[in-house]
């Protein structure tokens, strides 16, 4: 049955001119099927530079969003629409115009994991992997990082010379990640090295060898000669991590971290959208203008 709806959405694909991108968190099968698989600032990359008239972007809202907003005049599909990021919406626009009240030398830095009503009020987005080098970039002294504290946390502290101020909001998925569970699994491999996501709690970063963005994670498993490593991330990573480390092993915290949104994107859906072009992403063209100010930005620093 699998392998019948996986021919069926290859030739769908090929008849519409379809490109499918899926983020690292996504179920195996769908990153097995995938032109393109990676975090959201290489497929925000991917979706800029796609020749496609349609793109199937297997994530989360905020990345199909983002994808239309770098793409109006291409047709942006969800395989399931539901499918969000509870981080995306943990800091309001009535927060942003009370710091830029506060502060006269103020640049709003928001993730890329926000919806396009943040990213719109916002002076310049980043991803994990480019907040650091983006924000010492800034003129600005003072920088408003929203939505997301631990990674914002993580900025601060690399970035010491700037005022960071924090907002109150964190990805659900790492944050339920302890230093107990971590510690734990550190007993049972002492030969594994930790492995962790920004977004995870500072005590997470505290007990690490290494910190950074998904991509960057796999990128380090790949080159390091250590064979065993904790991973502090969201566990969908693993498909690429065994896939190009056959011989390494990978464990994961205890409450192994799972983005039930990410899950709901299944082949049954994939192929349902690629026949139907259903579930289209809309975004306004006056918030489309507004919010693509700071990813256009975002990838201009970054380049």
């Amino acid at each position: 049955m699998k392998e019948q709806m996986k021919t069926e959405i290859l030739k769908l694909k090929k008849e519409k001119n379809a490109v499918i991108l899926s983020h690292y968190y996504a179920p195996d099968e769908i990153q097995e099927i995938a032109d393109y698989v990676g975090d959201s600032f290489y497929l925000a990359k991917v979706a800029r530079k796609s020749t496609a008239d349609i793109i199937v972007f297997c994530g989360v809202y905020f990345m199909g969003e983002s994808a239309k907003i770098l793409n109006p005049d291409k047709k942006v599909l969800m395989p399931d629409l539901t499918a969000d990021c509870p981080m995306a919406h943990m800091a309001s626009i009535g927060k942003i115009e009370e710091m830029r009240n506060q502060y006269e030398d103020l640049a709003v830095v928001c993730y890329i994991n926000s919806t396009a009503g943040l990213k719109a009020e916002s002076d310049v987005c980043v991803t994990s992997s480019n907040a650091i080098s983006i924000v010492k970039s800034l003129p600005n002294q003072n920088i408003f990082f929203i939505p997301d504290k631990n990674l914002g946390s993580f900025v601060a502290e690399n970035v010491p010379e700037k005022n960071i101020i924090l907002n109150d909001g964190c990805c659900p998925i790492h944050a339920a990640i302890t230093a107990k569970e971590v510690k734990e699994e550190k007993q049972q491999h002492p030969n594994a090295l930790v492995l962790t996501h920004p977004e995870c709690e500072a005590e997470i970063l505290d007990i690490s060898d290494y910190i950074g963005s998904t991509a960057e994670l796999i990128a380090y498993v790949l080159e390091s000669t250590c064979e065993e490593f904790i991973i502090c991330t969201e566990y969908g990573v693993e498909f690429k991590l065994m896939g190009d480390n056959p011989t390494k092993k990978f464990y994961f915290p205890k409450t192994c971290p799972c983005c039930s949104d990410m899950k709901l994107n299944t082949l049954e859906k994939l192929l349902h959208v690629l026949k139907t072009e259903e579930n289209e992403i809309k975004v306004n063209d006056e918030l489309r203008k507004s919010a693509l100010v700071p990813l256009d930005r975002m990838l201009e620093l970054a380049r």
